[in-house]
């Protein structure tokens, strides 16, 4: 393979990548807009997705698509039970006491699930073959476009839902001011539980979709979640379309990091790309001083 053809390849992999990285930094856009905490069991959200589907998919004859559909719920009321038992009894702590809270909560889900499916990692079949595709000299597996997909789908959603819907409208302007939004008769408390809803939902359809790919175990949602954090912090925390952005371009950096240089530069990639945007710029590539939020 030609160095062209190696750099495409190392290309369609960060894509690959970089598309759940996007979907995972929505994630924690959504509960930072709502909050202004960063939900550090967000990568969990990832892995009970993952580790839901996988279970349902052995214990039961039903279709993969609706086993899918069934994870994502499930993992959505967990998100749910996150919002009410942990966060709303704290609301009126400081940020860093929340954020405190949701690594606890990280740690208990890492714990549960290990019980549960136990230490070892688990695989599932790909939702439509295995046969590889090649165009110029790169190699494309089925279930990447599943993932690339899967991640269009999630941002146009989450765009119509923001602009188009009575709850997305409510939820923008919490995110722009919270006391402005109570006075006028939005649910605050009410939003923010929709925001950890929606968290978990994206959350589990990206552990869902890459599982194929890569086998999932109880503590995926780690390092995951921590470069779904970097991706988000790259594009500008609070901002939709800088999520997207920033995931897609750390996928790709990665990538051509690990093919290039050294795979064992591979994680390390994210984290110097995070320590040096928070040098040059906080506010994220694609923020502006006041971010503009969704």
């Amino acid at each position: 393979m030609d160095l062209s053809s190696q750099i495409l390849q190392y290309v369609i992999s960060g894509i690959t990548n970089g598309a759940i990285y996007a979907v995972i930094a929505l994630g924690f856009t959504i509960i930072y807009n709502s909050t202004e905490v960063i939900n550090f069991a967000q990568g969990e959200f990832v892995m009970l997705g993952g580790m839901a589907v996988i279970a349902l998919d052995g214990i039961s004859p039903l279709p993969l698509g609706f086993s899918f559909l069934l994870a994502v719920l499930a993992v959505t009321l967990v998100g749910i039970a996150l919002e009410r038992f942990t966060i709303r009894p704290a609301r009126s702590s400081n940020p860093i006491a929340l954020i405190i809270i949701t690594v606890g909560a990280s740690i208990f889900l890492r714990g549960v699930a290990m019980m549960f499916w136990g230490k070892d990692s688990l695989g599932l079949r790909p939702f439509t073959g295995s046969t590889p595709i090649h165009f110029g000299g790169a190699t494309l597996i089925p279930q990447s476009l599943w993932v690339l997909g899967v991640a269009v789908v999630v941002m146009a959603a989450l765009q119509f839902f923001y602009k188009r819907t009575i709850t997305g409208k409510a939820m923008r302007a919490c995110a722009f001011n919270r006391r402005a939004a109570g006075l006028v008769g939005i649910g605050v408390n009410r939003m923010v539980m929709v925001s950890f809803a929606l968290s978990a939902a994206i959350g589990a359809a990206a552990g869902i979709v890459i599982v194929p790919i890569t086998l999932c175990g109880y503590d995926v949602g780690i390092m995951l979640g921590l470069k779904g954090f970097c991706a988000a912090v790259l594009g500008g925390l609070g901002s939709s379309p800088g999520s997207i952005l920033g995931g897609f371009l750390l996928g790709v950096l990665e990538a051509l990091g690990a093919g290039l240089i050294s795979s064992g530069f591979k994680d390390a990639i994210a984290f110097f790309v995070l320590l040096l945007v928070l040098f040059i710029r906080p506010s994220g590539l694609f923020g502006a001083k006041e971010m503009k939020r969704f």
